[in-house]
């Protein structure tokens, strides 16, 4: 058994598994570090390619996603249990410490990487919700030293923009392309990315936050209150029946639309809305 240690927007978490696991992950990589101690979460990481017997479980909700289905729940024990699923197969599942701060992923053998990053992902996002730590589903580029984070639901064009703002507006970075990290006004790039593999292990302050919707125009205004708050709590990964882990989200939700200006940007994906975009955050 191999234990390795990684940092994600400053916190601390280790995988431990057999020498096969670290070769699936390699975006795992620029994270690395020598320290051990103070970490939030562990996960132990069993991959067979036999089939195993099914864990049970009782299920109590369930996320679908284009190929991607992930079922939760808790077992006799009541400890929370997610079981992965691609393309209507089962690829792993994910038994939890009641607080997070310990996981134990089985996978079946089949599409084993997808179920460790999603295993480190859900970890990740409910160990550090209570520490000013939220995982959004987001696209996050920087220019002239600060972040800039665009929210939307699925196909609504976040890596697109982004990379209309790299195309157009020169000095413009990716820094992730769909889990960027975000703690205390500060958002990190992570180990966990889209379709556009960008693993890096960089922060900026947050300068802004746009939410992204399609319209056959451009038009951009600023968001307040309630507004705001809710274009947030769609982007932020973390499961709310936890009253630790919500009242975590809540207080980084506040924090957020307190000091970070919040923006919806109807447009079309064109040179036009990355330049208004810009323009319009760059003012504040």
């Amino acid at each position: 058994m191999i234990t390795r240690y990684y940092r994600v927007a400053g916190h601390l978490f280790s995988v431990s598994g057999e020498a096969k696991v670290f070769t699936q992950m390699k975006n795992y990589k620029p994270f690395a570090t020598q320290e051990d101690d103070c970490f939030v979460t562990s996960l132990e990481i069993d991959v067979t390619k036999e089939k195993p017997s099914r864990i049970i479980f009782t299920e109590e909700m369930r996320q679908e996603d284009e190929e991607q289905t992930i079922v939760c729940g808790r077992n006799a024990d009541g400890q929370p249990v997610y079981q992965f699923g691609w393309c209507g197969e089962t690829v792993g599942w994910l038994v939890c410490a009641t607080d997070y701060r310990l996981g134990w992923l089985l996978t079946s053998g089949k599409h084993s990487k997808m179920a460790i990053d999603n295993a480190l992902m859900l970890l990740f996002a409910m160990a550090t919700a209570r520490l000013g730590t939220a995982l959004f589903h987001a696209a996050v580029v920087s220019h002239e030293g600060q972040g800039y984070m665009f929210l939307g639901k699925s196909g609504t064009g976040k890596s697109t923009h982004a990379q209309l703002w790299l195309e157009h507006i020169e000095g413009t970075e990716l820094v992730n392309d769909d889990n960027p990290v975000v703690r205390d006004g500060v958002v990190y790039g992570s180990p966990w990315s889209g379709k556009t593999p960008c693993y890096r292990n960089v922060s900026y302050p947050l300068g802004g936050i746009v939410l992204l919707s399609q319209a056959p125009y451009n038009q951009i205004r600023r968001l307040g209150g309630i507004e705001a708050y809710t274009a947030l709590v769609a982007s932020i990964s973390g499961q709310r029946w936890n009253s630790r882990i919500a009242d975590g989200l809540h207080q980084t939700e506040n924090a957020l639309v307190t000091n970070v200006p919040v923006w919806h940007l109807e447009c079309l994906p064109d040179e036009e809305a990355a330049r208004l975009c810009r323009k319009t955050v760059n003012s504040e």
